[in-house]
C-alpha cells in the first residue's frame, strides 16, 4: 500500500527524462530516480511527432487478458460504465470491451471464458443450510478472500453469514510503516464473535504475514509475523476459557522462504505446505490425533466434522481428524484462523516465521495435534510447481474440494487450439478490422501472477497476427510479487522482443499495477492509469 502524498507528483515524475528512449530504457531511467515496479509511474511511448501511441480510443476493441479478478473491476468499470462519476472519463467510447474471465457480474462486457458453473455447498454455505450462524472477520485488505474466494468465488452471503470488515491503516506509504496492521482489532472482533451465543463458526484472517512479506524490509516482516502471533495468543486465550475448538492454518506460505539461493530477496509466495493445528479446549472427547499431511481442500471437511455436520458429496477433500482418535464436544463453537502467508520453512536464515518471535504458535505447535498442508500447484488446483497464493488458498479452504483454476482452464485452451477460436477474442479483432480501429491487450506482464502471464498475452498477438491485426498496442501493468528486483524492465522487453518476433503488437503504455490494479475504491490511482491509457499522459518515451 502507498499513499499518494510519498509519491512522485506528476510535475516531478516528468522530470524523469526519458526521451529518446526506449520503453525498457525509460523503466531503468525511473528506476535509478527512485521508483520501482509496484508503483512506477506511467511511461507512454510517443512517436517521431511528439504524439502519444495507441490511446484507447472511441469505437476501439481492447482485450484485459487478466485472470484474478476483483483487482481489475475499477479499471474495467471506468472504461465502460456509461453513469460512472468517481472521476472525469470520456462518454461514449463505445469500446468493444472483452475480459478474460468474469471479473464481477454487473460489469457489460463480454466474457471470453465465462464460469462453468457455480460452485456449490462451500463451508458457509454448509453451515448456513444447517442453521448455524457464523462469522467472517478480516481486514479491508482481506474482505474479498473472507468474502468471495471462500464461499467459492461467489458474491452470495448466506443466511446466518456475517462478515466483520476492519478499516486497515491508512494514510501509509507502505505498511512496513505499520506492519501490526489491524492484527490487534481483527483479534478483538473474532473474539466478540467466538464468545456472542448463537454463533458456532468464526472464521478470521490476519493478513500481516502475506501483505509486509511483499515489502522488502526484514524488520517489518518480522514485526508483521509477531503481531500475527500476539493475536493468535489472544484468540487462543479466549478460545481455551471458553472452551471452545480453535484450528490455525493458513492459505499459502510467502516470508518462511524469504531469501533466494543467492542472497537476494523473494517478496512472493512459495510452494511450502503451510500449518494446520487443532486446539480442541472443548474437554470431553477431544480430538487427539490427525492426520500427518493433507490439503486445502481438507480443511473444510475437518471444520464441519468439528461442527458435527456430515460434508456434501462434492467435497471430496478428506478430514483431517483420525476416527480411532475421539471426537469434539457436541454444541462447542470453532474458531478458524487463517494465518495469510504463514508458511513452514526450513528454518534457515531466509526463513523469517522461524526468525521471529512466536511463543503462542509455538506453545499450540508443541501441545496439540498438527499436520502439513499442500498449499501450492496442483494441490491448489494450478500448473504443477508454481507457488500458492491468497485467491487458490481461500477458494480451496472454502470448497474443500479440488477447483481447477482459470489459469489452467486457459493454458489448456492454448494447447488444444479452442484458444484461438474463442468466439470473443474473433469478435474483438473483426471489429476493430472491420471499423478500421485499434486492437489493445491490457493486462499484468509477469511470468507468473495470480492476475495473469504473459503466455496469455503471446497467445493473443498470435491470434492478431493470424487475423490479419496490423494496429496492435499492449497496455503493460508492472509490479514485483514474488519478482527479481527491477524485473519490470526485463518482462517489458520480452514482451516488445516477443512483438517483433510474431509480427503483432507495439508496447505502448507501462506503469504498476498500485495504479491500475485497485481494489478499495481509491479512485485517484485509478484515474492517473485511466488517463495514462486514453490521454496518454505521462513520462513520455521514444519518439
Amino acid at each position: 500500500m502507498y499513499s499518494k502524498d510519498s509519491l512522485p507528483s506528476m510535475s516531478q515524475e516528468r522530470r524523469v527524462s526519458s526521451a529518446g528512449l526506449s520503453l525498457g530504457a525509460a523503466i531503468r531511467a525511473a528506476y535509478a530516480a527512485g521508483q520501482e515496479d509496484e508503483a512506477l509511474e506511467p511511461i507512454v511511448k510517443v512517436r517521431p511527432d511528439g504524439t502519444p501511441a495507441g490511446r484507447i480510443g472511441r469505437g476501439d476493441s481492447v482485450i484485459f487478458y487478466d485472470i484474478r479478478g476483483e483487482r481489475e473491476i475499477e479499471m474495467t468499470r471506468s472504461l465502460t460504465d456509461p453513469s460512472f462519476a468517481s472521476f472525469p472519463v470520456e462518454k461514449n467510447l463505445g469500446l468493444y470491451f472483452a475480459t478474460m474471465i468474469e471479473y464481477d457480474s454487473t460489469l457489460d462486457v463480454a466474457v471470453a471464458f465465462p464460469k462453468e458453473g457455480k460452485i456449490r455447498n462451500t463451508l458457509a454455505e454448509v453451515v448456513s443450510r444447517a442453521g448455524l450462524r457464523l462469522a467472517k472477520v478480516a481486514e479491508s485488505e482481506k474482505a474479498a478472500h473472507i468474502g468471495f474466494f471462500l464461499n467459492g468465488k461467489s458474491e452470495d452471503v448466506f443466511p446466518g453469514e456475517e462478515r466483520v470488515i476492519v478499516p486497515s491503516p491508512e494514510g501509509l506509504a507502505n505498511y512496513d510503516e505499520r506492519p501490526e496492521m489491524s492484527a490487534r482489532l481483527v483479534a478483538e472482533a473474532a473474539v466478540r464473535k467466538a464468545l456472542e451465543p448463537g454463533i458456532r463458526l468464526v472464521v478470521a484472517n490476519f493478513a500481516n504475514v502475506d501483505v509486509v512479506g511483499h515489502i522488502e524490509n526484514r524488520p517489518a516482516v518480522l514485526r508483521a509475523v509477531e503481531a500475527v502471533d500476539e493475536a493468535l495468543g489472544r484468540v487462543a486465550a479466549t478460545a481455551e476459557a471458553a472452551g471452545a475448538i480453535l484450528v490455525v492454518t493458513a492459505d499459502h506460505g510467502t516470508v518462511e522462504e524469504w531469501m533466494y539461493a543467492d542472497g537476494t530477496v523473494n517478496t512472493g509466495h512459495t510452494a511450502n505446505p503451510v500449518p494446520f493445528l487443532l486446539a480442541d479446549f472443548s474437554r470431553s472427547s477431544a480430538v487427539s490425533g490427525l492426520r500427518a499431511d493433507g490439503e486445502l481442500a481438507d480443511v473444510a471437511p475437518t471444520v464441519l466434522e468439528l461442527l458435527s455436520l456430515a460434508p456434501p458429496a462434492e467435497m471430496t477433500g478428506r478430514s483431517l481428524i483420525l476416527p480411532e482418535n475421539g471426537r469434539p464436544g457436541a454444541g462447542r463453537t470453532v474458531v478458524l484462523l487463517i494465518l495469510d502467508g504463514w508458511g513452514l520453512g526450513d528454518g534457515g536464515p531466509g526463513d523469517l516465521i522461524a526468525g521471529a518471535r512466536t511463543p503462542h504458535f509455538d506453545a499450540l505447535w508443541k501441545r496439540f495435534p498438527h499436520a502439513r498442508l499442500a498449499s501450492s500447484g496442483e494441490a491448489v488446483g494450478m500448473p504443477p510447481g508454481t507457488v500458492g497464493n491468497s485467491e487458490a488458498g481461500h477458494l480451496h479452504l472454502g470448497a474443500g474440494r479440488r477447483v481447477f483454476l482459470d489459469r489452467v482452464r486457459i493454458d489448456r485452451a492454448i494447447r488444444d487450439g479452442s484458444f484461438q477460436a474463442n468466439p470473443v477474442f474473433r469478435e474483438a479483432m473483426e471489429r476493430a478490422r472491420a471499423a478500421r480501429r485499434q486492437l489493445h491487450f491490457m493486462g499484468i506482464v509477469s511470468h507468473y501472477s495470480s492476475h495473469g502471464t504473459i503466455a496469455h498475452l503471446f497467445a493473443l498477438l498470435e491470434m492478431a497476427r493470424a487475423a490479419g491485426m496490423t494496429d496492435v498496442c499492449v497496455h503493460g501493468f508492472i509490479g514485483r510479487r514474488g519478482e527479481r528486483p527491477e524485473s519490470g524492465a526485463i518482462y517489458v522487453e520480452k514482451v516488445e522482443e516477443e512483438c517483433r518476433a510474431i509480427g503483432a503488437g507495439e508496447v505502448v503504455t507501462v506503469l504498476g499495477r498500485y495504479w491500475s490494479l485497485d481494489r478499495e475504491g481509491n479512485w485517484d490511482r485509478v484515474e492517473k492509469a485511466y488517463r495514462a491509457l486514453v490521454y496518454g499522459e505521462g513520462t513520455r518515451a521514444g519518439g
